[in-house]
């Protein structure tokens, strides 16, 4: 049927601060749905408390309500609307993971729905309740026909005590209504059971657990599909656990589509998701099924069934180019799969499963550096906080492009001499797996562990495992050669495995730039192949690619041809002038979404400004990796060998790195060496800013004061600096971001320790040691300057003391108890350092204040954390204005700067400390937060604001 005319108005709920277990691919899923419904002239209503995410950009919806995901805050838009003459007709809560389903069930159990007169769509609220009852599910499950784990529900300490002693162990326990597997594990033990029960009946917000028989070791699948009104059914994607079942899907490495499925199996999943679909109740929109299959008998059990898009459903959106939260959108409001076409082709049907000639590897990104004493093994409760993803014309490829782009310090899969060597240390993890077992695994091989002990200790699939000792083995090859008599068929067949050339040019003891410059000669080039949907069966309108190499060398081609001249490259340059915008990479703490959304808004702009816009970026979660937004896509690592050959092919006016956090101005020294013109601040600048011998030196000429400071390279010179400069002391490296091992120090000792640590976790870096100004306010300010012009766009106060990382702090906009005085240094300061600085784009400056002196603590030439923030608080496109500006197209006193400033907003931090119970919560210099919501207050007798300034003492440590 075609769309419902009676829907006018719809309101999208959104998924919240970004926690351990739901991050930004809800951002992408609903910013996505909320474009795909004002396409057909619906307006569209947007809760979300997240000041981070594009979604709560005025760009997506008619309606954004930064409010707290709360009954209240639903009734108060409801309200508001029928006052507006404009009453919401429907709710769309299948867009913002558990947290938007969670609180429709609320106000559904409540009659705030019916009351209003809103209709639930995308999503049957019986069908919700079914399948997060694990005792309901499992009787379903039962009639329906599909195989389930023995098991039955507990609602008491003894009900469970009672199913444990039925079953025997191993057993597994799910508690029911929660996310990321929270409260959830495995349990061996009489002992270890009563310990997990009791604490999977308090995660449960119903105080239910499901305890049923282990699967663990069993092969895990998952089939992502789609369902219209009228029962037609797509299977989008088959996605392949590397990992089997004992590890949360968001912390296993997955694989589309599944490497190991015999088809007669694949057709006994499909009809059985299909069967259970239809089962569990008749609403149209995304679905996500997990499936376990015993290896030995090739028995199917049904894990889970998610009706709802997913975190999966960003990967299978991503690794198929088919947009699943868009379409899920269009049939939420009545229409069918044969009634839409395929955004990707533009002439084919929606109605149609993607067909894909590739291999898509996405390996999760963990942060445990940040939880010193946490709890690093993986189990059914998720501890990542991102994802990276590879494309690849077959396995090895696109696992080590993943690898890449995890940005852990590694080139890829191994070949970079940092294998671990000691048997027992790699026995006990491959049986006990973390976030490093994929790497220990190839080290195994390498070390001579043999293939069978290495599928006894993990399990995973031989075929797998084959592969990687595929890799052990041509690496063995290729060192048996020089460089120069290295054959070019072996060097291209480990391009096409995916090795970079810096893990080559470390088998073949050799610089990076040989192995470059010996591809060139050879045309051993990569070419860009499209993602359609469709292996190539029709043409893709949407120009999204991933890089390989050809299987045949180019015979009659001489060196230096261009790329867009090589057999098989699809990628097809203009001649306008482009403009690359470099992405973040894989969120982790300290750098999340807000850089997403200022590289969307760098893009947007951009293309305002009349330039062909690219984007580089391997985040699957993410918009900025929608295919919709950026003129071209490149789904590349953010490494530099991939950034080069793209930038090479495309020959930009040049490329934008203050959006994309530390991931992309990491590249800004290489990009200037290269000649490549970088768009904004320069890097002589970023760099001055980053060495804080000559920003000091910079701030003694501008007479601007900062704490007393020094640089050192070894812990002799460290301790004779301390006696300088007086404890306590902040010490941290050089050239990272988050705080990343930074800490406060109060004696020798200490000193001595964390000095030691630094060397031997980042080695030959400059380590910086500042007085600390005990009892400091901390204030930050954020501008746009045009290297003559400034204007400071918010100034913000953190509530808690300097000496709690900025990210960390509760944060006040404008601020609340600084004096006249005060302020006035601030934007005294903000402007002489940002003109100094030459500073062509955004700053952020921040500052610890003492006895009424504004000093200096750091000053950053790029997008900071809090940019999106402002520009939520005071409803200004800020990241947009200063692109302009990067840009060459406007300058600051071009802008009419018009921002909203009513009562005050606080940032708030959101923490996954329960992901790690055993870890000391309290707060220091290294960032801790995984995101971050927004309250707004209308003054400082706010009950909200008294308690958090009451508590602002409470969690700081060093």
């Amino acid at each position: 049927m075609p769309k419902n005319s009676a829907i006018r108005s719809v309101l999208i709920i959104g998924s919240g601060p970004i926690v351990i277990g739901q991050a930004c691919e809800f951002d992408y899923a609903g910013s996505q749905a909320a474009r795909s419904i004002r396409e057909e002239g619906i307006e569209v209503a947007l809760i979300n408390s997240n000041p981070a995410t594009i979604m709560t950009d005025p760009i997506n919806a008619d309606y954004v309500y930064l409010l707290p995901l709360e009954k209240k805050s639903i009734i108060e838009i409801l309200k508001k609307h029928q006052e507006m003459g404009k009453p919401i007709d429907a709710v769309l809560p299948t867009m913002g993971g558990q947290t938007a389903l969670n609180l429709a069930i609320d106000c559904d159990k409540a009659g705030i729905w019916q009351k209003y007169g809103v209709k639930i769509i995308g999503v049957d609220i019986n069908a919700i309740e079914t399948t997060e009852d694990r005792e309901k599910f499992r009787l379903l499950m039962i009639k329906l026909g599909a195989g389930v784990c023995n098991g039955r529900t507990a609602r008491s300490f003894l009900e469970g005590k009672e199913i444990a002693q039925e079953i025997g162990f191993p057993l597994v326990i799910r508690p029911s209504y929660t996310l990321g597997g929270t409260g959830g594990g495995f349990v061996n033990t009489p002992e270890e059971f009563d310990k997990a029960l009791t604490a999977g009946l308090h995660a449960s917000p119903v105080h239910e657990v499901l305890v049923e028989q282990s699967v663990m070791g069993w092969k895990e699948y998952e089939l992502e599909l789609l369902r219209d009104n009228n029962g037609n059914f797509v299977i989008i994607c088959s996605i392949e656990n590397f990992d089997p079942m004992g590890i949360h899907t968001g912390d296993s490495i997955t694989v589309a589509p599944a490497m190991t499925l015999p088809d007669t199996l694949y057709q006994k999943m499909r009809d059985l998701a299909i069967r259970v679909m239809a089962g569990i109740g008749q609403f149209a929109g995304g679905c996500n099924i997990q499936f376990s299959v015993n290896p030995q008998t090739d028995d199917i059990i049904v894990i889970e069934v998610n009706p709802r898009v997913s975190r999966s459903s960003a990967l299978a959106s991503k690794a198929t180019g088919y947009p699943i939260a868009k379409i899920a959108a269009k049939m939420a409001i009545g229409y069918n799969l044969d009634e839409l076409m395929n955004p990707i082709t533009g002439t084919t049907s929606a109605f149609f499963e993607p067909a894909i000639d590739y291999v898509i590897v996405k390996v999760p990104r963990w942060n445990f550096d940040k939880f010193p004493g946490a709890d690093r093994s993986l189990g059914l409760q998720m501890k990542s906080v991102g994802e990276a993803m590879g494309i690849g014309r077959n396995f090895q490829e696109a696992l080590q492009k993943a690898c890449q782009s995890l940005e852990i310090r590694r080139n890829g899969l191994g070949a970079d001499g940092r294998e671990l060597t000691d048997r027992d240390a790699l026995t006990q993890s491959l049986q006990h797996p973390s976030w490093n077992r994929l790497f220990h695994i190839y080290d195994a091989f390498k070390a001579g562990m043999s293939f069978r002990t290495i599928y006894q200790l993990t399990k995973i699939d031989p075929w797998f495992l084959h592969q990687i000792e595929e890799l052990i083995e041509l690496e063995r090859e290729i060192q048996q050669y020089d460089l120069d008599d290295l054959p070019p068929g072996l060097l291209r067949i480990a391009k096409q495995k995916g090795y970079a050339d810096r893990q080559l040019a470390h088998l073949l003891s050799v610089k990076e730039s040989k192995v470059y410059q010996y591809r060139q000669t050879h045309n051993i080039r990569r070419v860009f192949k499209c993602v359609d949907t469709c292996a190539a069966e029709f043409e893709a309108k949407t120009p999204y690619y991933y890089s390989t190499f050809n299987s045949e060398p180019p015979i009659t081609l001489a060196e230096g041809v261009p790329v867009s001249d090589l057999p098989g490259n699809e990628s097809i340059r203009s001649e306008r002038p482009k403009i690359v915008v470099l992405g973040s990479g894989p969120n982790r703490i300290g750098q999340g979404i807000e850089f997403d959304y200022s590289c969307v808004h760098g893009v947007l702009a951009a293309k305002e400004a009349g330039y062909e816009t690219i984007m580089i970026n391997c985040n699957p979660e993410t918009v900025s990796t929608d295919p919709d937004i950026a003129d071209k896509l490149y789904f590349e690592p953010v490494f530099w060998e991939h950034v080069h050959a793209i930038i090479m092919h495309e020959k930009p006016v040049g490329v934008i790195v203050q959006l994309g956090g530390q991931t992309a101005l990491k590249m800004a020294e290489k990009l200037t060496r290269y000649g490549i013109r970088i768009i904004g601040t320069s890097w002589e600048a970023l760099d001055l800013a980053e060495d804080r011998g000559q920003f000091s030196n910079l701030l003694r000429e501008l007479d601007i004061p900062y704490p007393k400071f020094g640089t050192v390279r070894e812990s002799e010179g460290a301790l004779e600096l301390s006696r300088e400069l007086g404890f306590p002391l902040l010490v941290r490296p050089s050239y990272v971001l988050g705080g990343q091992n930074m800490k406060i120090v109060i004696n020798e000792n200490e000193l001595e320790q964390h000095v030691m640590k630094i060397l031997q976790d980042i080695p030959d870096n400059n380590i910086l040691l500042d007085h600390f100004l005990e009892n400091a306010i901390e204030a930050e300010a954020d501008a746009i300057c045009d290297g003559e012009d400034v204007y400071i766009i918010g100034i913000m106060e953190h509530i808690e003391p300097a000496g709690i990382h900025s990210g960390d702090s509760y944060a006040v906009l404008p601020t609340f108890d600084l004096s006249e005085n005060v302020i006035r240094q601030i934007e005294e300061h903000t402007r002489k350092i940002a003109v100094a600085l030459r500073t062509v784009g955004l700053i952020n400056i921040q500052f610890a204040i003492k006895n009424e002196v504004v000093y200096i603590i750091e000053a950053n030439p790029r997008a900071s954390r809090t940019v999106p923030f402002i520009c939520k608080a005071y409803q200004e496109p800020y990241v947009n204005y200063a692109t302009k500006v990067m840009l060459g197209d406007k300058k600051v006193k071009d802008f009419d700067f018009k921002p909203v400033k009513k009562g005050y907003a606080i940032k708030i931090p959101v923490f996954s400390f329960s992901k790690f119970p055993n870890v000391n919560k309290e707060l220091g210099p290294e960032m801790k937060s995984t995101g971050e919501g927004i309250y707004f207050i209308d003054d400082l007798t706010d009950d909200f604001f008294l308690k958090v300034y009451a508590e602002r003492n409470m969690y700081m440590s060093r």
